[in-house]
């Protein structure tokens, strides 16, 4: 599971303007046209061609709850993909993004190596256009859940802790460890 990966992903599919299927018949039937053709779903999903079909005619209702989350994270993934590149676009450009984290976070000086202990904080800091540009351009480029996290770390030290410059400017370096929850929002 990606803490961070996931988290812009859902403040993303918060700018849906319609919800996705819920059921496995509509979600069957949007992927087979989407890709154009029950072959490439079935090959996606890791079932049979004739399962596909199946549920494309409504003759099986019920996924198993593994199919179920594929099927589920497979439609959420094409779903609105103009609506999702927009909120990305505008969040990179005007916006900004929001992050509301609870995690322990600790930080380390240049003077004498000084460091604040890390300690359990619960954080809400509105994150500037051009980190949210590089959150999603590094998340799209398939960057890990540590360099998303990392590039987190950066830009809560830019914005929250040096306060855009204004003080810690001997500040190094930002950690975040132990995430308790962790939510971003457009």
């Amino acid at each position: 599971m990606s803490l961070f990966g996931d988290g812009l992903d859902t403040a993303v599919h918060k700018a849906f303007t319609r919800p996705a299927p819920k059921n496995a018949g509509p979600q069957m039937r949007y992927l087979v046209k989407q890709m154009k053709g029950t072959r490439a779903v079935a090959q996606l999903l890791r079932v049979s061609q004739r399962t596909v079909e199946r549920y494309v005619k409504d003759q099986i209702k019920k996924p198993r709850p593994d199919l179920a989350a594929r099927l589920e994270r497979e439609v959420k993934a094409r779903w609105q993909p103009q609506i999702r590149a927009k909120a990305r676009q505008k969040a990179a450009t005007t916006d900004g993004i929001v992050i509301d984290v609870h995690a322990r976070l600790g930080y380390a000086g240049a003077p004498m190596g000084t460091t604040d202990e890390a300690r359990v904080r619960h954080l809400t800091v509105a994150l500037p256009p051009q980190h949210a540009a590089r959150l999603f351009n590094a998340r799209e480029q398939g960057a890990g859940e540590a360099q998303l996290r990392e590039l987190t770390a950066e830009a809560l030290k830019e914005v929250y802790f040096q306060d855009g410059g204004r003080r810690a400017g001997s500040l190094q370096e930002v950690q975040i460890n132990d995430v308790l929850n962790l939510e971003f929002d457009l």
